[in-house]
């Protein structure tokens, strides 16, 4: 793999994104895949939310150049097995394409919220069965041994899959968030892939860094086109995919922590949502206004000064992970004090947990 061919692939990406999401905004509008204002949303006239189509079609022709390059122009083949086992693509795609059709039923049908963790959950399945597995971790206390997961290999994988594809979902909600947010984690573990020689996770990295940059065209604010749960659904698990790719077999137990703290902050924002709502006593999928970017406009920041923010600290975030993974000594220990005063930080000034707090210091009356 050489930077012309990584360079092929991201233009394809972006320039096939853009192409497309003029036919997204028909699509959406043919099905009535539409955003209409609400309380909760903060766009103030009905905007469509199925650009996940042009992320897919991005994603799809990339593909499909990559395959001609490595058949017809001796590009190298990336997807040369390093995992120990082999991976069947066919089934990755399968897998892959499941989610998104996930994403574009709800987008038009509005699916519940069991029915659609019930298809996520056949996604990440399908996933699973192509052979790409969290199947060990190496022993952070035994040199050179790993701890092998066995039979609990699939659950654990199709968790850490599920997972990412909904916290990629829970904080689309600004224009240009999700997208911005999920190109940085991607940029991320492409550059710890190409660190660590895991050319394929580079690869599907750089597709997705150019997906996320074609699709911003249209959904910097104000967007003219949400990506909706088909987009975000399939970054997700795009991310999820491409991690696993980066970070199976490692011979680094904390190479683990860098696809998580490269999504850093949708985790910290789902990991405080489940808490609010579980101590609130309501459904974990309860939707509010106590996210991030929620607590951030509240705050009077902008749209495009909200979304900035979390870029910045998605990047300082991603930064960390590299150094934590690439480094040792002291240059870990500022990394690992830098993520927790960061997050910690920003969990109390914007108050992730206020609500709760108020709620069981001032109970409802009852009437």
């Amino acid at each position: 793999m050489n930077w012309l061919e990584c360079g092929a692939l991201l233009l394809t990406a972006v320039i096939v994104t853009i192409a497309l999401t003029p036919v997204a905004k028909l699509i959406a509008k043919r099905f009535d895949a539409i955003d209409y204002p609400d309380q909760r949303r903060v766009n103030t006239e009905p905007i469509p939310r199925m650009g996940g189509v042009a992320i897919f079609g991005g994603i799809a022709a990339s593909c499909v150049v990559l395959i001609i390059g490595v058949n017809a122009w001796g590009w190298i083949n990336p997807f040369q097995s390093y995992l120990g086992e082999d991976v069947n693509y066919v089934f990755l795609g399968i897998g892959i394409t499941a989610m998104f059709a996930v994403g574009v039923l709800d987008d038009i049908f509005n699916l519940t919220a069991r029915v659609k963790l019930a298809g996520q959950i056949v996604a990440a399945c399908i996933v699973a069965s192509s052979g790409l597995l969290l199947s060990n971790i190496q022993n952070p206390f035994v040199e050179d041994a790993f701890i092998q997961f066995g039979v609990f290999s699939y659950p654990i994988t199709v968790f850490y899959l599920v997972a990412f594809a909904n916290i990629i979902n829970l904080i689309d909600g600004l224009d240009g968030l999700a997208a911005g947010i999920s190109a940085i984690s991607a940029s991320t573990i492409f550059i710890f892939a190409i660190l660590a020689g895991r050319f394929s996770a580079a690869i599907m990295g750089i597709i997705v860094v150019g997906v996320c940059i074609g699709f911003l065209k249209s959904n910097l604010h104000p967007a003219s086109i949400f990506m909706g749960d088909s987009g975000s659904l399939l970054l997700g698990l795009s991310l999820g995919v491409i991690s696993l790719f980066a970070v199976a077999r490692s011979t680094l137990f904390i190479s683990l922590l860098v696809p998580i703290l490269a999504a850093g902050v949708p985790v910290t924002d789902t990991a405080m949502a489940i808490i609010r709502r579980k101590r609130a006593h309501q459904p974990v999928d309860a939707p509010d206004t106590g996210h991030i970017h929620h607590r951030l406009m509240k705050a009077g920041f902008s749209q495009r000064a909200t979304v900035f923010i979390m870029w910045t600290w998605t990047a300082a975030l991603a930064i960390c992970s590299i150094v934590l993974a690439e480094s040792d000594g002291f240059p870990r220990v500022v990394a690992i004090t830098i993520v927790a005063v960061i997050t910690g930080f920003a969990i109390i000034k914007l108050q992730l947990l206020g609500p709760v707090l108020t709620h069981h210091y001032n109970p409802r009356i009852k009437k």
